[in-house]
């Protein structure tokens, strides 16, 4: 039986909008494994200057992210989609062993199998350091509220 993560290409816009916030819900629940699961088994990434191929790679990459990065918490925003891709714009913030907050700021494009599957993630990203009363993201750690403000809300 073949693995499935709706929705699945082609995308429409609602069904893109949804699958960027099943993407940030898992990426805000920071469990590697699980977040694993929502790419292909041999799933190719650029994020910055790594190219984790496969879920192992991916699940040790997250793991190494998030040992460094605490207190993540992330927003994701649709920038388009066409056929079996999408492109997303995300800023998340985080706090390093020195105290030092920053935000992140990025872009993703992503490519899909015809099991909603990601197969090709490809993201820039610029870390901004920031002082702790400039934060924006203040929700307990997970998914991010419903009602929490998104980035265009934001003005980020």
């Amino acid at each position: 039986m073949s693995e499935s993560r709706p929705p699945f290409p082609p995308f429409t816009q609602e069904t893109a909008l949804r699958k960027v916030r099943v993407a940030e819900d898992g990426w805000n629940n920071r469990d590697p494994y699980k977040v694993s699961l929502a790419y292909t088994m041999d799933s190719q990434w650029r994020n910055r200057s790594e190219f984790p191929k496969g879920r192992e790679q991916v699940v040790e990459f997250l793991t190494r992210k998030w040992a460094k990065e605490k207190e993540y918490r992330l927003i994701k925003e649709l920038w388009a989609y066409e056929g079996n891709r999408i492109a997303v714009r995300f800023a998340y913030e985080w706090l390093d062993d020195t105290g030092q907050w920053f935000r992140s700021y990025g872009n993703e494009n992503w490519e899909f199998d015809e099991n909603g599957l990601m197969q090709k993630r490809y993201a820039s990203i610029n870390d901004l350091p920031i002082a702790e009363n400039e934060r924006k993201f203040l929700w307990p750690q997970g998914r991010r509220p419903d009602d929490h403000p998104g980035l265009s809300d934001l003005g980020l």
